[in-house]
């Protein structure tokens, strides 16, 4: 498994990947109906670090980050991850989000902020959590599941300062 910066030629791999994970409407705020071009400005729109998880030479994740907030918030980094399907809990997560942490750091960020965790998504949170991530704040109903309805929503939060660069 290899963990590399993303290029815009990777996004042909990357789309599927995207497709699949938003097509059940259960873990991200996307339409499931939204475009490739939406997928691709997501992914490589100014300023936005991607990077692909690379598996015997074919893209099985990706994530990004962004500054949180901007400004006076700019310090605090926000970060998405998205697997395929058929590589799910072989612990490419948990190295993207590694990767992450440190490259978030190595970019100068304090801290990493998740805006909009679903309380439905036990392997997200429990995956966050053991990577020392804690719950600040719920947001009651904040997501409206596709198959469940309105369900809560979780604002998670880490300090970066014991990662190594």
């Amino acid at each position: 498994m290899e963990i590399r910066r993303a290029s815009e030629s990777d996004f042909e791999a990357m789309w599927p990947i995207f497709q699949a994970v938003i097509a059940p409407g259960d873990t991200y705020y996307f339409y499931p109906t939204d475009t490739r071009q939406d997928a691709y400005a997501y992914w490589f729109g100014p300023g936005i670090p991607s990077y692909v998880v690379e598996d015997d030479e074919h893209v099985v994740g990706m994530y990004r980050f962004v500054p949180n907030q901007r400004g006076l918030g700019s310090h605090v980094a926000n970060a998405s991850f998205m697997d395929s399907p058929a590589v799910r809990h072989k612990g490419i997560g948990k190295a993207m989000v590694q990767h992450c942490l440190v490259e978030a750091r190595k970019a100068g960020y304090l801290a990493m902020q998740f805006n909009l965790v679903i309380s439905t998504n036990k392997w997200a949170i429990a995956l966050y959590e053991d990577l020392r991530f804690f719950f600040v704040g719920t947001l009651p109903r904040a997501f409206n599941h596709q198959k469940l309805g309105y369900v809560d929503a979780y604002v998670m939060y880490r300090f970066l300062d014991d990662i190594e660069t």
